[in-house]
């Protein structure tokens, strides 16, 4: 082989594998990592998380009370949200069980920054694409899930709330009232635990589908396409929904005015089952339902 072509064999051999190099260590969509079975965003994570722990902790408050420390306690765990945070956290949630659906990720993968225009303009219209109507299933069992159990959390607490009268020390009066409100304002919102992110990939990873979309699980499945891909800005801007969040907002002030009006530690089971656990827990049932089906309970 002459020694020109053999430097000009050399050089498109190197060119080669530097082109196969670029290609194989491509950078993923910012912020996600890609499974087999979907796409976990570590960025929509951080917000997910804090509906993931909120639902977890409080669902899992025993309804069998000792004393009124162990009341206390439980006081606090149940007020863990802000209800602005969790309204954003509960999409995101939706969002994040919404991208463990494979073709839909890759539907809007193929899609592009056009697509991402179109949904930011009509988040409605990411359950129409192939793969939407699943993913959006995803994400209602996923939020339904959350929502029921602790609802159904709370319904036991309540119902302890009538037989542990029974109970002499259950109907004193409580000495600290106004400081024991003044605790359990300063316990809302989310406090990040070291485990909270394995917790919340398990948790999505769960199997269930149940059909039905509404404003939230349109806005979460909307939120999963324009995190995988890249366009958090837009994304942000659909972390709301206006029923959502005045029902979480209720449910906060309910629970407040309830622990304000309490005089015994009984009362203060009942707030606590009926306005920290069964009211978000039942807001978070109701936010997986079309609105027509949502109206038509209220009646």
């Amino acid at each position: 082989m002459r020694p020109g072509t053999a430097r000009g064999f050399t050089a498109a051999m190197i060119a080669i594998v530097l082109a196969g190099c670029a290609s194989s260590s491509a950078p993923p969509l910012r912020g996600s990592s890609t499974a087999a079975t979907g796409v976990f965003d570590v960025g929509l994570a951080g917000q997910a998380a804090a509906f993931e722990a909120y639902t977890r902790r409080a669902a899992d408050i025993d309804a069998e009370f000792a004393n009124p420390s162990e009341i206390g306690v439980q006081l606090r765990t149940a007020a863990g949200y802000e209800p602005r945070q969790l309204e954003a956290a509960m999409i995101a949630y939706a969002a994040m069980a919404a991208m463990q659906e494979p073709r839909f990720v890759q539907t809007v993968k193929a899609g592009g920054r056009d697509l991402g225009r179109r949904l930011a303009a009509d988040p409605n219209a990411a359950v129409d694409l192939p793969g939407g109507a699943a993913a959006a299933a995803r994400a209602n069992a996923a939020l339904a899930r959350r929502g029921e159990a602790l609802a159904a959390a709370g319904a036991r607490v309540k119902k302890t709330s009538y037989s542990i009268q029974r109970q002499a020390w259950s109907r004193a009066r409580i000495p600290n009232g106004p400081q024991r409100l003044a605790a359990v304002k300063q316990a809302a919102g989310y406090r990040a635990e070291p485990a909270d992110r394995a917790r919340l990939s398990a948790a999505i990873s769960e199997s269930g589908r149940r059909g039905g979309t509404s404003p939230v699980i349109s806005r979460g499945v909307a939120v999963a396409a324009l995190t995988v891909l890249g366009q958090d800005a837009a994304a942000r801007g659909l972390m709301s929904e206006r029923n959502a969040g005045m029902c979480l907002r209720s449910a906060k002030l309910n629970y407040h005015q309830c622990l304000a009006a309490s005089g015994t530690h009984y009362e203060d089971i009942y707030c606590l089952g009926v306005h920290a656990m069964s009211d978000p827990g039942q807001c978070v049932v109701e936010a997986t339902k079309p609105a027509r089906v949502r109206r038509a309970s209220l009646d």
